[in-house]
């Protein structure tokens, strides 16, 4: 009967010593997702937008860029935007296109003076803050520099919390 005994706990403990090895390898990659942003920052690159001169003050609107984070046979969808406004002589503010909420493409209505997300009614006023809707945080923004004579934005790959 001791044998039989030996044979189980053997049996139990070669069974829970695989299910935590088995645990362990499915954890890493999950790990590897969630520390992936503190390890490897998402890289800025600067992208032309256009000259200081066809921006006004106080008008808010879009540019284009080629995205840094494509594929080389990404085509069309390269190519992104931002929303950029012209709050001085030389300086700006840069708002990235997607919605905080899920990740909608926003649009700027002028005579509003806010930004509307389509898909779930989330509204951000001019400074790009929560004026209504689900969106719990402001809108993303890009870092804006002018050289000479020429408005950059930082890009980044797109920020998903």
């Amino acid at each position: 009967m001791s044998d039989t005994m030996s044979r189980r706990r053997f049996l139990s403990r070669a069974l829970i010593a695989g299910g935590a090895m088995a645990g362990a390898a499915a954890s890493i990659p999950v790990i590897g997702y969630l520390l992936g942003p503190l390890i490897h920052p998402a890289p800025q690159a600067w992208r032309d937008v256009g000259a200081v001169s066809q921006f006004h003050i106080g008008e808010t609107v879009s540019v284009t860029y080629q995205d840094p984070f494509t594929l080389p046979w990404s085509g069309q969808t390269a190519k992104t935007l931002a929303w950029l406004r012209r709050t001085g002589d030389e300086s700006f503010t840069a708002f990235a296109l997607n919605c905080t909420h899920l990740g909608c493409p926003v649009t700027w209505k002028q005579d509003a003076e806010h930004f509307f997300c389509p898909c779930h009614g989330g509204v951000f006023d001019a400074q790009g803050q929560v004026a209504g809707g689900p969106p719990q945080r402001p809108l993303w923004r890009h870092d804006v520099r002018v050289r000479k004579g020429r408005v950059q934005i930082a890009t980044q790959a797109l920020q998903i919390s």
